[in-house]
């Protein structure tokens, strides 16, 4: 395991991209473990790797989003979240975690709500006289939200790898994803009081009832997914299909969707979603390589050799993918150390339901942290302000993260509550 992973980060050090740098590593590992031999299944193992019929749920999902996104709903719901809470305390910070929140319902990606929203508030912020490395820490860490709620292609990705129902899995998130949109309102609004940041207008009720009835189809999409597949009236992947062709009605409706803008999604979700494959099919084999070596086994032994309490092993376990979660995207530290994680799962006895929301979070927590948090750098981008400077800012926001995380570990009901009332799982 030790010898794959040194060979990884050589290979990402040197500037070589994940997906080849997962692939070649795996290849390598076979050949130093006297295993050069399997090489030749390894392209079976890479299309069997992607070729799942659930897959097609990643670029459905990320088509509806873009085409939500196109279509000005993002605009729609900043709208309505400013007639909610702008004329409070900051009142363009706590827009911005309300309208992430309402956002994670169409995006299913933490780096499209972080350049989608961050575009939008940061400068506004900054207008407003509330500092812009605050402003682009508190977009980053509401984009942790987004993957927390369906639909999620990390939750997606998880499902695929562990055989978890992708179904619970994302009415599993909704809570812990409400619970930390409500934490960072109520950090924005403490941290609004503190340094008097300003407020917008008060929205009569009747603007409040037009920006409502604008952002209602941009809401509605998340209702229908989970409302559909808790029905039986479609699957998970008919679901996103559906998501698609109610975004496309929508835009059209709106006639903001032109051929252009349409053009401008496809081709955003294609190159997207080769990407994503790309890196499926080469982290099959490492996968492969790892369950050939027993790592998995081996290494979920030594975990529970140095103590058998769970809460013990869950700490470390949780330690490592917050550490790795620094280095490399969600969906790479899943591939990585799936095997691995599903064996520790299957040994503590815990839900692979909850399990899988604990894997989700403890992920993107390190999309926000440096130093190669993806998200950090997209609003560091917009803001104009160094790494360094939105870290400082981002550390308080942080610890809130981790006080989730330790709340989803250690009580099941955060997680599993909500899919056992609507779906009778257990």
């Amino acid at each position: 395991m030790f010898s794959f992973l040194g060979l990884f980060m050589t290979f990402l050090l040197l500037g070589v991209p994940i997906s080849l740098a997962l692939g070649v590593g795996g290849m390598l590992y076979l050949a130093f473990t006297d295993n050069w031999s399997l090489v030749g299944a390894l392209p079976q193992r890479m299309l069997a790797g992607v070729d799942q019929f659930v897959l097609l749920t990643i670029p459905l999902f990320l088509l509806a989003g873009n085409l939500m996104n196109l279509g000005g709903l993002s605009d729609r719901m900043i709208k309505f979240a400013n007639a909610l809470v702008g004329h409070m305390k900051g009142g363009l910070s706590l827009v911005t975690v309300l309208a992430s929140i309402m956002f994670a319902g169409i995006s299913g990606s933490a780096i499209a709500q972080s350049s989608a929203i961050g575009s939008l508030m940061i400068p506004a912020m900054a207008r407003q006289g509330i500092p812009a490395a605050y402003g682009a820490a508190l977009v980053a860490m509401s984009a942790v939200i987004d993957p927390l709620i369906p639909p999620s292609i990390t939750m997606i990705i998880y499902g695929v790898l562990s055989g978890a129902s992708i179904g619970q899995m994302f009415i599993a998130g909704i809570i812990p994803g409400l619970l930390l949109g409500l934490s960072l309102l109520g950090y924005a609004y403490w941290k609004a009081w503190k340094y008097n940041f300003p407020s917008m207008p008060r929205a009569d009720w009747g603007e409040r009832g037009r920006s409502l009835v604008a952002a209602i189809p941009a809401l509605m999409l998340p209702v229908i997914i989970v409302g559909g597949v808790k029905s039986g009236i479609f699957t998970m992947t008919e679901s996103a299909a559906v998501a698609v062709g109610y975004a496309f009605i929508v835009g059209a409706l709106h006639r903001e969707l032109t051929m252009k803008r349409l053009w401008e999604a496809l081709c955003t979700t294609a190159i997207t979603t080769s990407g994503l494959l790309f890196i499926l099919a080469m982290a099959s084999i490492v996968a492969f390589a790892l369950t050939v070596e027993e790592v998995p086994t081996r290494f979920a032994e030594s975990l529970l050799s140095i103590s058998d309490n769970k809460l013990v092993v869950l700490l470390m376990l949780n330690i490592m993918l917050l550490l790795l979660g620094k280095f490399l995207e969600p969906i790479s530290v899943m591939i990585v150390t799936m095997p691995i994680l599903m064996k520790v799962c299957t040994m503590i006895g815990m839900d692979p339901v909850q399990f899988g929301v604990m894997v989700t979070l403890n992920v993107v927590i390190g999309m926000v942290t440096p130093p190669v948090g993806v998200c950090l750098f997209v609003v560091c981008a917009i803001a104009g302000k160094s790494v360094i400077e939105v870290s400082r800012e981002v550390l308080p926001m942080f610890f809130i993260c981790l006080v989730l995380l330790a709340v989803v570990a250690t009580i099941p009901a955060v997680t599993l509550a909500l899919p056992h009332l609507m779906l009778g799982a257990r």
